[in-house]
């Protein structure tokens, strides 16, 4: 079992609030790849919990990405490479003119991978239209264990995993 699995329901309220203040105090983190900062918003926040509008994500999947978050600024502050780039459309909720529209608009996804601490991550950037860049997702390193079909986390440590 690799340090990021999910240990239950007592440990994963203490590590939600613990991620939902480290993420408030972030605020942004320049990166050197972009040459510009990246803000860590309420998106990026919703992201990590839900799938999509009112669709959350399982509890051990949040709580795998929520104990990874502590990483994600050190991995872009860090980043001189992107290691992935997809261009595709979505329909995105847009403010204007004092209401939100849901608009079909151009939207690019930057991927880091890293390994820090014997652990490896892929945080994911999100830029809609031109606009500002901002944190969008830590994806955990995983497999598919052959025994059983499950999929399995590991942090990078044969001995503890």
């Amino acid at each position: 079992m690799g340090k990021f699995n999910f240990k239950g329901e007592q440990d994963f309220e203490k590590v939600r609030t613990d991620a939902e203040t480290f993420y408030v105090s972030i605020g942004e983190i320049r990166c050197p790849y972009f040459d510009e900062k990246v803000n860590f918003n309420a998106e990026g926040l919703k992201h990590l919990k839900f799938k999509s509008d009112k669709v959350a994500r399982s509890h051990s999947e949040q709580y795998s990405r929520l104990k990874l978050l502590i990483f994600a600024p050190q991995i872009l502050s860090l980043s001189r490479t992107v290691q992935g780039i997809w261009q595709t459309k979505h329909f995105e909720r847009i403010r204007i003119h004092s209401r939100t529209d849901t608009i079909l608009k151009p939207v690019s996804f930057y991927e880091f991978i890293a390994v820090l601490e014997n652990m490896r991550a892929k945080v994911i950037v999100k830029q809609i239209d031109g606009g500002q860049k901002f944190f969008w997702s830590i994806i955990p390193y995983w497999k598919i264990d052959s025994i059983n079909s499950r999929r399995i986390l590991h942090s990078g440590d044969p001995e503890y995993d």
